[in-house]
């Protein structure tokens, strides 16, 4: 067990934080200084820093004496590779890492797997696992940070068929709040390893995870765009056509009124439309015959669905990389019947003209198998059973934005489990330890939290979705 450290820790002096850019290899930054705001700024703008100083880390020799110059001086330590999901700012009281020049990747063909470092993006680890016909379980979204979506849980276009990326996790390098930096996996400190899976950033700073690797290098896959006349007729022969599909077929869609910008496709660009991602991990003409209804059923303002290397998962979601002011909600609904269409429609259907976007992703399949080794998300059996999570996606401060996005989660909220999951979390709005809490089941949670005690006693590691550990004599 950690000791808690006493509070009365010294505050850094110019001296010091001279020692501290001495000591590691990454460029260091105060406030004010050229590089700092460029460290700290991130994809989620919603959220603002304003640490004491910035370590660039260029290692894991770096993670660790940035950690133990914290623990010296009382200061918190907060972490950032791309900002995607931010949710708690880093105040004048913490250091910051960024992890953006950590992006080693080895990929091992014999043993499928790859050993990621903490500011690798998928990007960066699609291509070089198809070079030996594998693909890791990414996300949607190939500009995202790879550990950060597997701590969290993950849940890609691969995940009805595998599961959880923190289900394929083999080995987890972690620093403690202590300043040591250990192995964690099944054999070596499991405990640790059980909660990493699945309880984010809350327990150390991970400089490097070992994944597994699968034999895929195609998919039938893309998305199919509806006009605002389509939409309901789409959405309820979706929720009858999805019950029916096997764990191969993995889909979701996505709501909103289209900005007129840049990135956006021309065929969308000003006007309501349904958006419906499709991947089909099986033989082409297979996939064709499954998803024929959904062609059928409606006109189609854009069809991209094709047969397409791995390496172009990326456009199946077609995920704009564009850094904005993001709030996003998350929770799951245990169905997707015709009131729950009727409802969705009258909050986020063509002429609503509500200031949010709205997505629902199909689960189930393998995300609702136990791992063979457990993890703070595999502890959750009800959640791997739910068969939808909903996203409520609001771009900018004004306030129509967080009225839009109360007003879905009250709507919806006969229909809702009482689950989350943290991936799709983001935004200061989302950060109550409530909210936090039913990522888990009850018994899950309560092991955090006697972990966290255990290792961050003092909640050294808080500017992320916290579990705060228990007080001292509690």
């Amino acid at each position: 067990m950690i000791e808690l450290n006493p509070a009365n820790k010294a505050a850094p002096t110019p001296e010091s934080l001279l020692r501290l850019t001495e000591d590691v290899k990454g460029p260091v930054f105060l406030p004010g200084e050229p590089g700092y705001a460029q460290h700290i700024d991130g994809f989620d703008r919603a959220v603002e820093h304003r640490p004491a100083v910035v370590v660039a880390v260029a290692n894991a020799d770096d993670v660790v004496t940035s950690v133990r110059f914290a623990r010296d001086h009382g200061l918190c330590v907060a972490v950032q590779a791309t900002g995607h999901g931010a949710c708690l700012p880093a105040d004048e009281r913490s250091v910051y890492l960024s992890t953006r020049a950590m992006n080693g990747v080895r990929v091992d063909p014999e043993r499928r797997t790859a050993r990621l470092e903490a500011g690798v993006l998928w990007q960066d680890v699609i291509p070089l696992a198809a070079e030996h016909g594998l693909a890791p379980l990414n996300g949607s979204a190939p500009f995202v940070g790879a550990v950060s979506y597997v701590l969290g849980g993950g849940i890609g276009v691969l995940s009805r068929r595998y599961g959880y990326a923190a289900d394929h996790v083999r080995r987890i390098e972690v620093v403690t709040a202590d300043g040591e930096l250990r192995i964690t996996d099944q054999d070596e400190n499991p405990d640790l390893f059980w909660a990493l899976r699945g309880g984010k950033g809350n327990f150390g700073v991970v400089t490097a995870i070992e994944v597994e690797l699968m034999e895929v290098a195609r998919l039938y896959g893309g998305g199919l765009w509806y006009p605002a006349e389509s939409v309901r007729d789409v959405l309820h022969l979706y929720r009858t056509w999805v019950t029916e599909m096997p764990e191969e077929m993995a889909s979701s869609f996505f709501m909103l009124d289209w900005p007129d910008v840049d990135g956006v496709p021309e065929e969308l660009r000003g006007r309501f439309a349904l958006h419906l991602r499709l991947s089909y991990l099986g033989d082409p003409a297979e996939g064709e015959r499954l998803i024929r209804p959904l062609r059928e059923v409606a006109p189609i303002l854009l069809d991209t669905v094709a047969d397409i290397p791995y390496t172009q998962v990326g456009t199946i979601h077609n995920d704009p990389p564009i850094s904005g002011s993001y709030h996003i909600n998350n929770f799951q609904l245990g169905t997707l019947d015709e009131d729950t269409v009727e409802a969705i429609l009258g909050l986020v259907g063509p002429g609503t003209q509500i200031a949010v976007g709205l997505e629902f992703r199909n689960l189930g399949g393998a995300l609702a198998r136990p791992p063979r080794v457990p993890n703070a998300v595999a502890h959750f059996p009800e959640a791997r059973f739910q068969v939808y999570s909903a996203g409520v996606l609001g771009i900018g401060e004004d306030e129509a934005v967080h009225e839009g996005q109360d007003r879905v989660v009250a709507t919806l909220a006969p229909w809702a489990t009482g689950t989350r999951m943290l991936n799709f979390m983001a935004g200061v709005a989302h950060t109550d330890p409530a909210d936090v809490r039913e990522a888990y089941t009850a018994e899950a949670y309560e092991r955090l939290v006697e972990l966290k005690t255990a290792w961050d006693p003092g909640n050294m590691f808080r500017f992320n979705h916290n579990i705060p550990p228990r007080a001292a004599g509690n």
